[in-house]
């Protein structure tokens, strides 16, 4: 008779060694996640209320609103991918000074794919905000697209910073307001999927061209592997970014005023 033994010996070896490899490859690819670029000193400044802008800590995020003013309109902001969410507090105070509530929210994993409907938890806490808008840097602005293609009732603008709608997001025959912006010297966006993408978009979707500006500058958090090297500096790429959002924004501030 056939001895089976040294047959199931081997079977228990390669199932141990593919459980293994499985738990390391799972192992690396959190130790990676968790260990995201920034947030630089600046950003960990502008963490701190002041008294033109307060920044409080909820649940569901950092709430950054002027202190002399009681917003009715609200941006919510989904980081890039492995970017630590506190590396976008410069752009969130900025925008807040222009009289919206700005909400800069993590994800699990750092990773906006893992936690796409974040969105909802800060529209339920906040009922005495009238107009959302929802925008995100690279994969966050992906992932927001998809929120506002969900929910869109709940979203009337949405800004995409260095970004674009997936395949799976259609949003061409929305009425929504649709700003994308993207620095000239950007290495990390790929052009080809975001031409791509553009029939995605609604037509009357404003494209805004960040001249010199390149990938990382839309938040704060140094240099980005595989990016290009700005052609201007940091604080201007984002001022041009916080004034095209906020010209885009201020129509739905006097509407709901």
């Amino acid at each position: 008779m056939l001895n089976r033994t040294p047959l199931r010996r081997n079977l228990m070896l390669i199932t141990a060694c593919v459980v293994l490899a499985a738990a390391l490859l799972s192992a690396g690819f959190v130790a990676w996640a968790l260990t995201p670029l920034g947030p630089s000193p600046e950003a960990l400044e502008a963490l701190k209320s002041d008294s033109e802008v307060g920044v409080t800590e909820a649940p569901y995020g950092w709430v950054f609103a002027a202190t002399d003013d009681d917003p009715v309109t609200g941006f919510i902001l989904y980081p890039g991918g492995r970017v630590d969410p506190r590396s976008y507090a410069p752009f969130a105070r900025d925008l807040a000074m222009h009289g919206h509530a700005v909400i800069v929210v993590p994800m699990r994993l750092n990773l906006a794919v893992l936690s796409p409907d974040r969105a909802a938890d800060v529209i339920a806490a906040n009922p005495s905000i009238r107009s959302w808008t929802i925008g995100g840097h690279s994969l966050g602005g992906t992932m927001a697209a998809a929120y506002a293609q969900k929910a869109p009732k709940s979203i009337d603008a949405l800004a995409l910073l260095a970004s674009y709608p997936a395949k799976s997001t259609d949003l061409s025959s929305s009425d929504i307001s649709v700003i994308s912006l993207y620095g000239t010297r950007d290495g990390v966006l790929s052009a080809e999927s975001f031409k791509q993408a553009v029939p995605r978009l609604p037509d009357s979707t404003e494209f805004v061209p960040i001249e010199g500006g390149n990938h990382a500058q839309f938040g704060s958090y140094g240099s980005q592997p595989g990016d290009n090297r700005a052609e201007v500096d940091a604080q201007t790429q984002m001022e041009s970014a916080v004034d095209a959002v906020a010209t885009m924004m201020r129509p739905l501030r006097l509407r709901v005023r």
